[in-house]
Order: C-alpha cells, then sequence, then structure tokens
C-alpha cells in the first residue's frame, strides 16, 4: 500500500509517518512539501493508495488540488489532514468525494483509528463537527444534542455491542469474525441489527452516532 503525505510542515509528515506504520506497518510511505511536487509524485507512481491531503498549501489552495486529483486520478483515495475545523471545509470536502476530515488536533490514536476505519471502506468525520446541525449531502444525520439512548438501552445484545465496539475501532468484517469467533454470516445480522437500532443506514453513520453519545472504545464482554 502507498501513501502520500502532503502537507508543507516537516513536523507533521515526521508525524504521520508514525502514525501510518502503526496503521499499516507494510505501507510505502512517500511525502511532498507542496503540490507541484506532490503531483510529479503521482505522475511518477500512479498506483498510489492513499493521499493525505492538507488545505493549506504554499503554491496552491488544498481544495483545487483536491478537484485536480479527483479528476486526474479518481481511484486514489483522498483523506483531507487539516487544522482548520469548520464545518463548512468538512462538508466541501465530503461532497468533492472525501474518505474523511482528520483535524491535526486530534490524539495519535484517533488519527490512527481514523485512519483504519477509511482503509477498511469507512469514512471519518470527526463528532465535533455536528455541534451545529446536519451536514449537507452526505446522508449523514445529526445526532449530538438528541435525546438518544446509549446503546446498551436500545436493544442491543452484549454480542452486538462487541461488534459496535469493534467497528468503532475501524475493524471489518473478516477481522470481527476472527476477534470474537464468530461466523460472517453471523456478524452481518450483527451489523444489521446495530444499524437499526441507531436508525442509521450505514457501518460510518453508526460510528458516528456511537461517537457522539459518548460511547467510546467499550470493552469487549468476555464470553
Amino acid at each position: 500500500m502507498k501513501i502520500l503525505v502532503i502537507d508543507d510542515h516537516v513536523l507533521i509528515r515526521q508525524a504521520m509517518q508514525g502514525v501510518l506504520k502503526k496503521v499499516r506497518r507494510d505501507a510505502v510511505l512517500l511525502e511532498a512539501s507542496n503540490a507541484e511536487q506532490a503531483m510529479r509524485i503521482i505522475a511518477a507512481q500512479p498506483d498510489i493508495d492513499l493521499i493525505l491531503l492538507d488545505l493549506t498549501l504554499p503554491d496552491r489552495d488544498g481544495f483545487s488540488v483536491f478537484t485536480e486529483l479527483r479528476e486526474r486520478h479518481p481511484a486514489i483515495a483522498i483523506v483531507v489532514l487539516s487544522a482548520v475545523q469548520d464545518p463548512a471545509n468538512v462538508m466541501r470536502a465530503l461532497e468533492l468525494g472525501a474518505r474523511g476530515y482528520i483535524p491535526k488536533s486530534a490524539l495519535g490514536d484517533v488519527i490512527v483509528n481514523a485512519l483504519r476505519l477509511i482503509i477498511s471502506g469507512g469514512t471519518y468525520v470527526p463528532p465535533e463537527i455536528f455541534a451545529g446541525g446536519e451536514l449537507s449531502n452526505t446522508g449523514m444525520r445529526q445526532f449530538a444534542g438528541e435525546q438518544t439512548p446509549r446503546p446498551i438501552d436500545i436493544g442491543l445484545t452484549d454480542r452486538q455491542l462487541d461488534v459496535l465496539a469493534l467497528m468503532m475501532q475501524g475493524k471489518n468484517n473478516k477481522t470481527i469474525c476472527r476477534t470474537l469467533d464468530l461466523a460472517q454470516p453471523t456478524v452481518k445480522n450483527h451489523v444489521t441489527a446495530i444499524l437499526k437500532a441507531l436508525k442509521v443506514s450505514s457501518r460510518t453513520e453508526a460510528v458516528i452516532a456511537a461517537n457522539n453519545l459518548g460511547w467510546k472504545f467499550p470493552e469487549i464482554h468476555k464470553r
């Protein structure tokens, strides 16, 4: 897996090197300090799988870079890595097709789990971004501020809570099967029950909902 970090701050690039190695030890990590250098790297290595893009670059606006990348390399997943947590920026990034929006101020473990979620097929949005209402055109509901019961109170079994806990850690169904020693159809049924209980339609929405309920990385129940 090839991952390109585009950021003009060398300390951020170095920090992301350490974070990404925790996510994928076998990852090939590339760095660019500006848009021009990034475009040269991508042209030379079009098999890049994931790009972490800062929106504030010295030579170009980050969104213009994002748009060009989406047009020229639609198969590459793009995640915004930004110091700005403006809801308008988050909405715009998601509408352009970003696979996630990660604040630079997030703790290392949060970034690791966000990237694991993204690599497993999900989309990460910082829960605090929901404080003002719904994100337009993303299909994601606003859960913060609603009088929604905790997962334990909405009819989920202990095993379904275990599945949700692992989903919140960015685990895919195959890993959940191994961790809980469950058959794949059983895990799929549990995921369906979780989505129904949380009144959402995707794994990403379920993780966001649980995060906004303050239910973070609960302990797995022992059998």
